[in-house]
């Protein structure tokens, strides 16, 4: 029995690129005040970036239903196919306990908690397809999914700490002080949530850090999808990033797979973080 993957917009694919591998994404409802987009459907990453710059209040999302899902599951079944739905982490969405609830009606279905979001989130769901390109059915893949998502590590370094602070993550006390200092915090998920883990002072300090915590994290498995992500309307300060952690990857790769951060994470990231997701080696 062949195996549809299916997983939230939260993971960063776009539709082009989840088409060409084959994945089904369901789009997170975002808002901007009384107006409703399809998050990657009616509403692209530099879209959303444009009109979260102009934007006063932060918009916010809505998780995916258990009517949604019901109904991507209904498909796969009516087409004769096991599904495997890997949902943003449990701790940050509802979109988990949504699936779940779905997934209750239909014995085809397995449910995957991924614990993390946006390029975390990705590599799990690109594993997930090669997995099922290999031809391994949906238990197997469920449960190397539940093993490896342990791996997974995603660090990122912000830009600002202005959208943290509308989104009442801090004070505008300690945003007002960040600003003036140039600090650059860096953050991780860790089980299933984001945690500050390190600050620096001015970009390059950020991206030594950032660096310094890649390695810290037992280093890249490159025989495992790995992503480089960036948040805003341009990549500059990605594309700076990758000059000064040239070591990271001048020995292993000759393209490094880069992608635009979405709504999920973007609307406390604010433009200019830079991310990096892999699983660790160690």
């Amino acid at each position: 029995m062949s195996v549809r993957i299916i997983t939230d917009s939260a993971c960063d694919i776009p539709p082009e690129e989840a088409k060409a591998l084959g994945i089904e994404v369901l789009p997170i409802t975002v808002m901007f005040g009384d107006r409703e987009y399809l998050d990657g459907v009616t509403l692209s990453n530099r879209a959303f970036f444009e009109k979260l710059v102009e934007s006063d209040a932060l918009p916010h999302t809505c998780q995916i239903t258990p009517f949604q899902y019901g109904e991507a599951f209904r498909a796969a079944r009516e087409a004769g196919e096991e599904a495997v739905c890997l949902t943003l982490s449990g701790r940050l969405s509802g979109c988990w306990n949504s699936a779940c609830l779905a997934a209750e009606d239909y014995e085809n279905v397995t449910v995957v908690d991924s614990e993390n979001v946006s390029i975390g989130m990705r590599i799990l769901v690109l594993l997930a397809a090669r997995l099922r390109n290999e031809g391994l059915p949906a238990a197997e893949i469920a449960a190397r999914l539940e093993t490896q998502k342990k791996r997974v590590r995603l660090l990122a370094l912000l830009d600002t700490l202005e959208y943290l602070k509308k989104g009442g993550r801090i004070s505008p006390a300690v945003a007002f002080a960040g600003g003036i200092l140039s600090i650059k915090p860096v953050v991780a998920v860790q089980k299933g949530e984001v945690a500050l883990i390190g600050k620096a002072r001015g970009s390059k300090n950020g991206n030594n850090l950032l660096t310094q915590f890649v390695q810290q994290s037992g280093g890249i498995d490159f025989s495992l999808p790995y992503a480089l992500g960036y948040s805003g309307l341009s990549d500059a300060l990605l594309q700076k990033y990758i000059q000064d952690s040239e070591a990271l990857y001048k020995d292993h790769v000759r393209e490094l797979p880069v992608c635009c951060i979405g709504s999920t994470i973007g609307t406390y990231a604010g433009p200019g973080a830079v991310g990096v997701a892999f699983f660790s080696a160690e």
